[in-house]
């Protein structure tokens, strides 16, 4: 008769089905997986906004190829000091010049800069994007006193990521762009500050969301929409805390408040000049450019 097996050659019913070691390399590969689909999403968003700027450069300055146009759209925003995507938006939105003109934006009026001394940075330079919102950042890290936290302007209907300190890349390249519930959305959808107390019991993420939050250190948030002088929402800045939040005092609400629409206001100047002004020179070099 074929022996019966002894209670020691029996499977445990306690004993993992994956051994410990393989278990945690196959989270660690799950979680390469799901940067590499962030990153491509990522490139793939910004990629269709140049290609499309390319496009109508090609077809408005008769350019040789997409090769071309991509080089003036390089050329200009480097000289602006801007994203070059945030560039190629702006000249896909933009009625084009009137045909053999040499002037595409005539009758500008200038616009005032806004005051910055709200942010608390000194002298900055106004037209230096990365300068302003990394003062308007570190002005909002300072008053809630932590270290982690964002900056996310308005494109195309989203948040992008446009300014980050303290955060792991994974959050960063996760809320690249963000247009779901989350904190940042709710502050740009209601106009007012949001605060989430405690991520991990809070209702207002899903369980990636909430994963990737907790992941990066933030047990709890706070975001401050960026508002401009006709109370159109431009941006989203968010501080994160190591620790469950109880609150802000009425002085710290009112200083965010007035960071958030001091930030709201260069926002609008910003698009209203620099951004106008990158595209007046990107006409300039397209018309001088050789066919």
């Amino acid at each position: 008769m074929p022996s019966v097996p002894s209670p020691d050659d029996q499977p445990s019913s306690r004993q993992p089905l994956v051994p410990a070691d393989e278990s945690e390399q196959l989270r660690e590969t799950a979680r390469q997986l799901r940067e590499q689909v962030t990153e491509l999403e990522v490139q793939g968003r910004t990629r269709a906004r140049i290609a499309l700027a390319e496009g109508v450069l090609v077809e408005r300055y008769r350019l040789p190829n997409a090769e071309a146009a991509f080089s003036l759209l390089r050329q200009a925003s480097q000289r602006a000091n801007i994203k070059l995507h945030q560039l190629a938006s702006a000249v896909a939105r933009t009625p084009g010049p009137a045909p053999g003109t040499r002037v595409w934006l005539s009758g500008r009026v200038p616009h005032p800069i806004p005051d910055l001394a709200l942010l608390g940075a000194g002298t900055l330079n106004a037209a230096n994007q990365g300068e302003v919102l990394g003062a308007a950042l570190q002005r909002v890290l300072t008053v809630t006193g932590t270290d982690m936290g964002n900056v996310q302007l308005v494109e195309d209907g989203v948040l992008r990521m446009a300014k980050h300190a303290g955060l792991s890349r994974q959050f960063t390249d996760y809320f690249a762009f963000v247009d779901g519930n989350t904190s940042c959305s709710r502050a740009a959808a209601a106009s007012h500050q949001v605060t989430v107390k405690e991520v991990a019991s809070s209702a207002g993420f899903d369980d990636d969301t909430r994963r990737v939050i907790l992941s990066a250190g933030s047990r709890a948030c706070h975001s401050i929409p960026l508002v401009d002088d006709e109370n159109a929402v431009l941006g989203v800045i968010s501080s994160h805390h190591a620790r469950p939040l109880l609150g802000f005092t009425q002085a710290q609400l009112r200083a965010l408040d007035a960071t958030g629409r001091a930030l709201g206001s260069w926002i609008k100047w910003h698009q209203r000049t620099i951004l106008l002004d990158a595209l007046e020179d990107l006409h300039q070099l397209a018309l001088n450019a050789p066919r």
